[in-house]
């Protein structure tokens, strides 16, 4: 529903969905609110006022080992495993224009939300007892930010140039709780020992300041250059406990105990980057860009109690560069265009590997271990070329249209300067080395239609190169295809789509998860359709 005024406007938008999924055990719904009011203070004053808010409840079938999927894709044997999610984010911002060079954009957002997960975090090789009490894992989230920008144009040598600057602030606090709860088959999200929960109770509160600026310098009406810095403060802690307890086959309790533990972690540190832009021609742009990276660990990534998971306790953060070369742009009107050649470098990197150790009470156990692997790199061709047909085919005034795409990379991704055999030269995880989508677009008046296909190649999915393992959490990541098929037609105030998603069929799957929603193979849906139906007020 959208309205305005002379001085305001405002949309607002609810979406309902529910349904029941592919596979047995599988049904979800879903509500999201979206309002936007937008005034025009002044001339100069711009204020506007967003809220999102999103709800989730759905069923989880759980993974499937290797054998269960080449069996039936479809079969599920967990029925007790929910999953819910509750996001409220409420945002203002605030615009001025100090002058027709200068214009300051100052945003400020909350998140209040929470995510529950409930279920059996075992391996899916063993058997949910109905008795059995489920695990649920719940975190709650309180985080607030602002970020001002300043945007000053200005003249250097007779040439327009471009001064953007800021200053970010973050405050978040994440409450993660994980213990028991009940043994029904509903979603019943509520611990049975609040008081004292049986895997862990922690607090991780963070701050983020950091100071960005970056300058385009137009050379010439050619070429320009464009650095940038950002100045980064990170300070995280912990504070909670968590519980060590360990069983035997008969259920007895043979070791427990509680660990209390409060740690803090600061570091500040300083990114720089350069972009270079060479325009022979309105249609035609050459580019290079290069920077650094890095990626700050938190303490909740470290405290989670998860029979198939273990992380390391010395993770660190991840540091490298990135850098890409490439050209876009447009012929005639009738070719759009995107190719470049990337580099990414991680020092570092934070990847996982299968372990196994010898548990005093069943022997060997496997499990998967998140850790700082090694440095790799990823270097890869990206593209993206578009042909619109529809011109030459049905003439320039036809009100038929004729669009055919091709989107494809090759990349390669290697672990280096490793002195653990176990992953040195191998490839990182989750990195196919082709991925191609190409698709076809007809439209006619208010009607069209389009056929995409997508190929992804094999990848495996832990930094050791697992081929497989028993539960189904490790291993690859076969080659897939998928074909869509979606049609719409607008009439006025309305806009209606249907669709057939995966059209051949095939059975495949793109994750395999260490936990929720799994742990094991997630497989992806088969053939299914839908119909939307969009009305505007």
């Amino acid at each position: 529903m959208t309205g305005h005024t002379e001085k305001a406007d405002y949309l607002v938008f609810y979406q309902r969905k529910q349904g029941n999924g592919w596979r047995e055990n599988e049904q979800f719904e879903a509500n999201t609110i979206f309002t936007d009011f937008n005034i025009n203070l002044t001339e100069r004053w711009f204020l506007c006022f967003e809220y999102t808010h999103m709800d989730y409840l759905a069923q989880q079938p759980g993974g499937l080992t290797d054998y269960m999927f080449e069996q039936n894709p479809r079969q599920s044997v967990r029925e007790r495993n929910w999953f819910q999610i509750n996001w409220n984010i409420p945002a203002i911002v605030l615009e001025y224009q100090l002058n027709a060079n200068t214009k300051f954009n100052l945003k400020t957002y909350s998140l209040i939300g929470s995510r529950k997960a409930l279920g059996n975090l075992q391996s899916v090789t063993v058997a949910d007892q109905p008795d059995m009490n489920r695990n649920l894992l719940w975190d709650d989230y309180q985080n607030f930010g602002s970020e001002l920008r300043v945007l000053h144009r200005y003249q250097l040598a007779n040439k327009p140039q471009a001064l953007a600057f800021g200053l970010r602030y973050f405050e978040g606090n994440t409450q993660k709780r994980q213990g028991e709860g009940n043994n029904s088959d509903e979603p019943t999200f509520e611990f049975l020992h609040p008081e004292q929960l049986e895997d862990s109770d922690f607090t991780f509160p963070s701050r983020n300041i950091a100071f960005f600026a970056e300058n385009i310098f137009n050379i010439s009406s050619q070429w320009s250059i464009t650095p940038g810095l950002r100045a980064e403060y990170i300070n995280t802690q912990s504070e909670g406990y968590y519980r060590q307890m360990l069983q035997d086959l008969a259920g007895n309790v043979i070791f427990d105990t509680t660990i209390y533990e409060q740690r803090a972690r600061a570091r500040s540190f300083l990114l720089a980057g350069v972009g270079v832009s060479y325009k022979p021609s309105d249609d035609i742009e050459v580019y290079g860009n290069i920077s650094q990276n890095y990626r700050a660990i938190n303490f909740n990534d470290l405290r989670v109690n998860n029979p198939n998971l273990k992380v390391d306790e010395q993770l660190e953060d991840e540091k490298g560069f990135n850098a890409d070369l490439g050209i876009r742009g447009t012929v005639k009107q009738l070719l759009t265009f995107d190719w470049s050649l990337f580099y990414l470098r991680y020092n570092n990197r934070i990847g996982a590997i299968w372990m196994k150790e010898i548990d005093p009470f069943f022997g060997e156990r496997a499990f998967r271990y998140r850790t700082n692997v090694s440095d790799a790199y990823t270097l890869g061709i990206e593209s993206y070329t578009e042909f619109k047909a529809g011109s030459l085919i049905f003439g320039e005034e036809s009100p038929s249209e004729l669009s055919v795409f091709l989107n494809g990379a090759m990349i390669q991704g290697r672990y280096i300067a490793s002195q653990e055999s176990a992953f040195r030269d191998k490839k990182v995880e989750l990195v196919p080395p082709v991925n191609l989508k190409a698709g076809i677009t007809y439209g006619y008046k208010n009607f069209s239609g389009s056929l995409q296909y997508t190929f992804v190649e094999e990848q495996f999915s832990e930094a050791t190169n697992t081929k497989s393992v028993a539960s189904g959490v490790d291993g690859i990541i076969p080659a897939y295809d998928v074909v869509d098929l979606s049609i719409r037609y607008n009439y006025k105030f309305a806009q209606i789509e249907t669709g057939i998603n995966n059209l051949t069929d095939n059975m495949y799957f793109t994750r395999r998860a260490t936990g929720y929603p799994g742990p094991g193979i997630i497989p992806s849906p088969g053939r299914n359709f839908y119909i939307t139906l969009d009305i505007k007020i």
